[in-house]
């Protein structure tokens, strides 16, 4: 799903800097661990070896342990006996890290955060693309329409259950409540966008994402339908270049409609 979320609960990244730093500390005990069972090893060492050769062998068994494959040398009872207690220590640590670590990066939390940091990969190289806020039936609709003159789309929306309509039609889409839209928009890459369509339905939503982006690209291309000529005149101060009043557009197409099937009369 390409979805980013301004709302990304923050549980996610906390879920996974706690899960590092649980690794970190599972892998300083098995350090430990290894150091702890090398050093006995090399202390309970009576033969004639060099220290050299005790230490390498008390490392390959110290090692063998930590990475439970079993291949010890010949030990005495002394030997047996201590590494008897230092697999029992092994098992601790093993059982602390699978108590610890599982399940912990398989929320919806660290889901949306990872996805939300693929998302931010694909937005980093985003240009050229075609904004659009809001997507209702007229939204679909419009984005089906840039879709088949080649356009990249970029989709903003407040609703969650419109965010994943936008995925699965294969759009990109950036989720944020009304209340962080500017962030939404400041996401949205619109220093680099070719335009900007607005297809929400509320009036005064259409005016203030207008403005707001407007505001962040005065350069920008912005779309946006109309109810009246009063708020088309308000949408074209707020920095609209193109206000389409519906209206208008019914009025004419019935027209014109009507005009070419009409029979002319001799």
């Amino acid at each position: 799903m390409w979805l980013y979320r301004v709302d990304e609960p923050h549980l996610g990244s906390l879920r996974i800097r706690e899960w590092r730093r649980r690794v970190r500390h599972t892998i300083g005990l098995l350090v430990l661990l290894l150091v702890g069972a090398v050093v006995g090893l090399a202390l309970l060492d009576r033969s004639n070896a060099s220290p050299s050769t005790k230490m390498f062998a008390a490392l390959w068994d110290g090692m063998n342990l930590v990475t439970t494959l079993g291949d010890f040398s010949e030990f005495d009872d002394r030997k047996k006996v201590f590494m008897l207690l230092a697999m029992f220590a092994t098992m601790l640590v093993g059982g602390y890290a699978v108590s610890r670590l599982t399940g912990m990066l398989s929320g919806d939390d660290v889901m949306a955060y990872r996805e939300n940091r693929a998302m931010e990969r694909k937005l980093e190289r985003l240009v050229n693309h075609v904004v659009l806020v809001g997507f209702d039936a007229l939204g679909e609709l419009v984005a089906e329409r840039l879709r088949e003159a080649g356009e990249t789309i970029l989709v903003l929306v407040a609703d969650r259950y419109a965010a994943e309509r936008a995925c699965a039609h294969e759009h990109m889409a950036l989720l944020g409540s009304p209340g962080v839209f500017d962030e939404v928009l400041r996401l949205a890459r619109l220093d680099c966008a070719k335009a900007l369509i607005v297809t929400v339905r509320e009036a005064d939503n259409k005016l203030a994402v207008t403005l707001m982006a407007h505001t962040l690209n005065p350069a920008l291309a912005i779309a946006v339908p109309g109810e009246n000529s009063l708020r088309k005149n308000l949408l074209e101060s707020a920095g609209a270049s193109d206000v389409v009043l519906g209206d208008e557009l019914v009025a004419n197409a019935l027209v014109s409609k009507l005009f070419s099937n009409m029979i002319p009369r001799e």
